[in-house]
């Protein structure tokens, strides 16, 4: 009996000691409110907890923006504001001069960019990966260079996962060799499930904290990152 007693014990404290351990990795995965459109929503979301605020430097979006738009926001934020361009199959060129006249922190590619257009990048790289029968997309070995892979579900004829969630099982793959932001249909529901299965440095939210496409839910931004904080 007190064998059995000994390992129930040490079994539940072992369970215990990874929970802990798990809350532990909540407090430290970081926050990225995308799909910003305007000022208020942006200076909300850094004021909120945000570690990085996205701005879709695309037409095809319900979320995109223009260049000067996004510049403009930026310039009126503080300087420590990590801010992400988000551009699909935009050229190298344009990429650069944007995210520099726009004072990006990153670019983050999701669309069907060439590898070696993008080499030897004078801003930090972010590359939008998605998973196709659990097989990566585009394969990542040609984009050593990213520093970051933002794993997005799978939407045919989008670019962006549309709310869908992700692959959590092949996320939870990449994440355990690579640098990995989750996306992909993240809300305040699910959220501390996808962290736990997937481990990633970081989570993306856009229409998860929406009260309209482009409109963020201020009460849902600050729920969201209280949540991932774990608080």
């Amino acid at each position: 009996m007190a064998v059995a007693c000994y390992r129930f014990f040490t079994c539940s404290a072992f369970f215990e000691q990874n929970l802990s351990r798990m809350d532990k990795a909540m407090n430290t995965v970081q926050v990225k409110i995308c799909g910003l459109t305007n000022a208020e929503d942006a200076g909300h979301a850094v004021g909120a907890g945000a570690d990085f605020i996205g701005f879709v430097l695309y037409s095809g979006s319900p979320r995109g923006i223009t260049a000067d738009l996004a510049g403009a926001i930026v310039a009126g934020l503080p300087k420590s504001v990590r801010a992400i361009g988000v551009f699909v199959n935009e050229s190298r060129e344009n990429v650069i001069k944007t995210a520099l006249d726009c004072g990006f922190y990153a670019v983050q590619l999701h669309g069907d960019e060439r590898t070696e257009d993008f080499v030897d990048m004078p801003v930090r790289l972010w590359r939008a990966v998605r998973f196709e029968r659990h097989v990566v997309v585009p394969d990542i070995t040609a984009w050593v260079n990213a520093e970051r892979y933002l794993v997005d579900a799978a939407a045919p004829g989008q670019y962006g996962g549309a709310g869908i969630t992700a692959d959590w099982d092949a996320a939870a793959a990449l994440a355990a060799e690579h640098q990995v932001m989750l996306a992909g249909g993240l809300t305040l529901e699910n959220v501390e499930a996808g962290i736990r299965a997937v481990r990633p440095v970081g989570v993306d939210v856009s229409s998860g904290v929406e009260s309209a496409p482009g409109r963020k839910d201020r009460a849902k931004v600050e729920a969201f990152v209280a949540k991932v904080r774990g608080q």
